[in-house]
């Protein structure tokens, strides 16, 4: 199956990715945020398939913003279920490809805690998978 995004998809697409791993660095902001957003990054530079090249690609067209964890889910959640959307409306494999890096980027984020996220992080990863399946 052939799938066509637009910029708009790739940026919602990215969004949703890197906004995932910055939820779950936020969620554990007193503890090391800096070292679970590194482990999650790099799980998503590690995705193949057209999502791969989508979040390889060189952009400035991710801006979350906000002061506040609930104020970056605000945004990152419905951007996770309108990502699986899209996905599965073009290219069902291409959906699972998506919902599985992002469900690698949250384990490896958890990893700089030696295996056991935080009950914060866990609530968070939570809730994000939560927005996968709710498309």
């Amino acid at each position: 199956m052939s799938i066509t995004l637009t910029d708009q998809d790739k940026t919602t697409l990215r969004t949703a990715a890197y906004g995932a791993v910055s939820l779950l660095s936020a969620a554990d902001a007193a503890g090391k945020p800096h070292k679970i957003a590194a482990a999650g990054t790099i799980a998503l530079s590690s995705a193949t398939g057209v999502i791969g090249h989508v979040l390889a690609a060189k952009s400035k067209d991710i801006h979350l913003q906000g002061k506040s964890v609930a104020e970056l889910a605000d945004q990152v959640l419905p951007a996770l279920t309108a990502a699986m959307k899209l996905l599965e409306q073009q290219d069902p494999a291409e959906a699972d490809n998506f919902r599985g890096t992002i469900l690698v980027a949250i384990d490896a984020a958890g990893s700089p805690h030696k295996g056991q996220p935080t009950p914060t992080m866990t609530e968070m990863a939570r809730k994000i998978t939560g927005a996968l399946d709710a498309a």
